[in-house]
């Protein structure tokens, strides 16, 4: 079974950089990616900078191959944007020799599951090869491997805007005015926007990058009015390790978004659980609860739903696999990345031990490994894939000798609770 390949499910920074670590080991491998090219969930957000700058957002078994090719490595302490990640990384890498002939995309993987074993059955079950049935030019298809390495992270499936993790009463309804993740409002989506009322909803990273966009474009067209929707009591919990941030970029987000509201640019809407939203001449009416109290909002014309995403495992349902039953992250991570009472944005070093599933071979990785936790940065999916792959390939030292050092926010929990009066 040693002669099968390797299956890696997502063609995604974490997809492509087990990709290359099992090239450079010369151990066979096809990677399937759902959508027409690598990079596709990064592409949604192409015009929003990362926090970590290139040096830590380039793979090393990619980057020995991407040297052996007409590759331009950019500059380490530049920050890319999404799109130039994909242009000048990914689709370089995707296009080596070492990867381009095993790549599958627009292949779409329906189903994981064992040759003629279903997943009561244990006879001989770590023996039996996996079967990928994936869809590619409109027909179903089928390949044999040894191992799977999902990595398709959680972008296309957003969690809703209803409080408790639910839909709200007529989200579904109203979609076509709520956009799920960061809008490009200086660029092509700024008529979506200018002038008009919205409501940000979420308290992340990503709703931060959304309310100073929206300021920006608030000075342009004075008319726009920009609310913002938290279920926790007070934001200061949310401005960050400011200079102490060994990611500068990270830590100035958090600044200017305590600036943004102490100038009074964004209307707060603190302690708000969203229940109902509601069509009404051509506007929006959000009605929701406030310190146990029923609140309806002024009404707007868009919604920014900004409040994390969570993993898909439909296509995990004939295999054997394990979440944690609150983060739904691979089990043996989650207390040592749950925002309950971890507040540095940091994990310590693991790998391929602590990925391990229940079906042998079997590993969920990158994002997609933290489930519904928003703590992720791209050198630790490396870290995982490498360690993954050195298993794999036969080196268990390799594998349990993981390194890796990833930029602090500083904010940790010691101080972090004496900021913030909501968890």
């Amino acid at each position: 079974m040693n002669s099968l390949p390797v299956a890696i499910i997502g063609g995604g920074p974490v997809g492509l950089a087990a990709a290359a670590h099992l090239a450079v080991r010369d151990v066979p491998f096809v990677l399937f990616e759902g959508k027409s090219e690598v990079g596709a969930s990064i592409l949604e957000w192409k015009h929003v900078s990362l926090f970590s700058p290139w040096k830590y957002n380039i793979d090393r078994a990619a980057k020995s191959l991407l040297e052996k090719e007409s590759w331009k490595e950019p500059a380490g302490d530049r920050l890319p944007t999404g799109e130039q990640l994909v242009r000048d990384y990914l689709q370089p890498l995707a296009e080596t020799k070492a990867l381009k002939p095993y790549i599958y995309t627009n292949a779409p993987v329906q189903s994981i599951y064992r040759k003629g074993i279903d997943k009561i059955k244990d006879h001989n079950r770590e023996n039996t090869p996996f079967i990928i049935r994936y869809k590619q030019d409109n027909d179903q298809k089928t390949l044999r491997a040894r191992a799977v390495i999902d990595a398709t992270g959680t972008w296309f499936s957003p969690n809703p805007i209803g409080a408790g993790g639910v839909p709200a009463i007529g989200e579904e309804e109203a979609k076509d005015s709520i956009y799920y993740g960061i809008p490009d409002v200086k660029g092509k989506d700024r008529s979506r926007y200018e002038g008009k009322t919205i409501l940000v909803v979420g308290s992340g990273h990503s709703a931060i990058h959304t309310l100073l966009d929206l300021a920006q474009l608030k000075e342009a067209a004075p008319s726009t009015r920009i609310l913002w929707a938290i279920r926790r009591n007070s934001p200061n919990g949310l401005f960050g390790g400011g200079q102490e941030d060994a990611l500068p970029a990270r830590g100035q987000l958090g600044l200017a978004l305590e600036a943004l509201l102490s100038k009074q640019k964004v209307e707060l809407i603190s302690s708000f659980e969203m229940e109902q939203i509601d069509r009404v001449e051509g506007r929006l009416s959000v009605v929701g609860v406030q310190n146990e109290s029923p609140i309806s909002l002024p009404l707007v014309d868009e919604i920014v739903a900004n409040t994390g995403a969570r993993p898909t495992v439909d296509y995990h349902r004939d295999i054997r696999y394990q979440l944690d039953s609150k983060l739904e992250s691979v089990p043996a991570l989650a207390p040592l990345i749950d925002p309950n009472i971890h507040s540095c944005g940091t994990v310590r070093p693991h790998g391929e031990k602590e990925l391990r599933q229940p079906e042998k071979n079997f590993y969920i990785a990158g994002v997609k490994s933290y489930g519904r936790a928003p703590t992720f940065l791209l050198a630790t999916g490396y870290e995982q894939v490498r360690s993954i792959v050195a298993s794999l390939a036969g080196s268990k030292k390799e594998a349990e000798r993981v390194e890796l050092q990833l930029p602090k926010t500083g904010v940790c929990k010691s101080d972090f609770l004496a900021k913030r009066s909501c968890c």
